[in-house]
């Protein structure tokens, strides 16, 4: 397997760590949309954030959680987004589940979605097709 995040953990490839713990890597982003923006990724390869265990996750969450204020405090920034992008459609690129901290200023850029609008009845439906889901793997998650 190819994967620059798993050559990072390896010492194969060179980044700025910024924490490292037996479950958890953090470094600066190579292509930061601000100063600061850091990855936060799982020593185990996971492809995106539905394959990692809870177990590994909450490792990951409570890493996150910490350099998020490291971060925020590090650059004074104003806040911070927290971005997952899971699978190509949504901008994914390395295939090595990850968190996005970016940090925020006042006026730095508009992120600006295209909100959608429910039609009558859609909002129901929609709602129905992921409880279905929900019920198909909750027992998983805390059975």
């Amino acid at each position: 397997m190819d994967c620059i995040f798993c050559d990072i953990i390896a010492g194969k490839s060179e980044a700025e760590i910024l924490f490292e713990n037996e479950n958890v890597i953090s470094f600066l982003d190579i292509r930061p949309v601000n100063y600061g923006h850091t990855l936060v990724i799982t020593k185990k390869h996971y492809e995106n954030f539905q394959s990692v265990p809870p177990d590994d996750l909450t490792h990951l969450m409570k890493a996150t959680q910490l350099l998020a204020s490291a971060v925020v405090k590090g650059v004074n920034a104003d806040g911070f987004n927290l971005i997952v992008n899971s699978g190509k459609a949504a901008g994914q690129t390395i295939f090595h589940f990850h968190f996005h901290i970016i940090p925020r200023y006042y006026n730095d850029f508009r992120f600006k979605p295209d909100f959608k609008t429910y039609s009558e009845g859609s909002k129901k439906e929609i709602a129905d097709k992921i409880k279905i889901e929900i019920n198909k793997k909750k027992d998983s998650f805390y059975g």
